[in-house]
């Protein structure tokens, strides 16, 4: 069964809810500003990502607090001092990033009430986290009120001039971060929170160049498996030329197809049940080629 929401007849906070419980996990941006006199504030915002490389822009959104529709410190100060350090959070600074998100009074310094170490950053005024595993300095070119009602969003367009990165995590080129060294933490909806850590990072192949044949052109009893998932038949539409005949002809030879042969010749359902399982289990530990020529085993 479907449930189907009417935005019109929800209130602010149910929108809310819903929204930030469907479209994460979501990024951090732990934003360090200014204001015009000097004061520092430090708040993290999950409406956080990036939209441009050339020129590097990142975008995060204050929004307007939903009860009473008023503004946050955080973008009074980027209108009174258009810049920002964005500090990217991971796991060791989590619930002090969440306690830097209690609404303290104006002029309430969030590096002192959170414990946190402010350093002087080299070409905006606000300063960066020292506990961060990195932290950009930022340039607000633009701010773009999204309304002016409870919840509604501000879009800070930042351009990113500096990026300070802790060398433990970066990978061994030194020149991009090492995401099981960056342990980072995302937002999810209500009080829960993603740990982005070893044992929940998986590789997907990018097409990039090449050109994959499509799930369209699997043929059709494999494409139809009562075994293999969607993911799978993904990964074998990734594929750019299937395995030609000699290279299935050898791989008949392999002990466990010729096992699944010996004890399932006489019952083509569970032959081919058998080999799609096999199949499966050679996507998932990445063999793509191998789970082709076990899939075409049968004609």
């Amino acid at each position: 069964m479907i449930h189907t929401f009417d935005f019109t007849k929800l209130s602010v906070m149910e929108s809310q809810g819903l929204l930030q419980s469907l479209v994460c996990p979501r990024p951090i941006a732990f934003a360090s500003t200014v204001d015009a006199l000097g004061n520092v504030n430090l708040s993290p915002f999950s409406f956080f990502n990036m939209f441009s490389t050339n020129p590097p822009i990142v975008v995060f959104s204050p929004s307007r607090r939903g009860r009473d529709a008023t503004t946050k410190h955080t973008y009074e100060n980027v209108l009174e001092v258009p810049e920002v350090v964005i500090n990217i959070v991971n796991y060791a600074i989590v619930e002090q990033t969440s306690l830097a998100s209690v609404e303290y009074e104006k002029g309430v310094n969030e590096f002192i009430k959170a414990g946190l170490t402010p350093v002087p950053s080299e070409r905006v005024k606000p300063p960066r986290v020292a506990e961060s595993p990195a932290s950009l300095e930022c340039r607000v070119n633009e701010i773009i009120p999204l309304g002016t009602g409870g919840g509604a969003g501000t879009l800070v367009v930042c351009e990113v001039l500096l990026v300070h990165v802790k060398e433990e995590v970066l990978d061994a080129s030194g020149k991009r971060a090492n995401p099981r060294a960056l342990d980072l933490v995302a937002r999810m909806g209500g009080d829960y929170y993603a740990h982005i850590s070893s044992e929940s990072l998986f590789i997907v192949p990018k097409p990039n160049q090449k050109k994959g044949i499509g799930v369209d052109q699997i043929p059709f009893r494999i494409r139809n498996s009562r075994i293999l998932s969607g993911n799978n038949l993904g990964r074998l539409g990734n594929t750019e030329v299937m395995p030609d005949k000699d290279a299935v002809s050898a791989f008949a030879n392999d002990p466990r197809i010729a096992e699944i042969f010996e004890r399932f010749s006489h019952h083509t359902e569970s032959l081919e049940d058998h080999l799609h399982q096999l199949a499966k289990e050679l996507l998932e530990a990445g063999q793509v080629d191998n789970a082709w020529k076990t899939l075409l085993q049968l004609p």
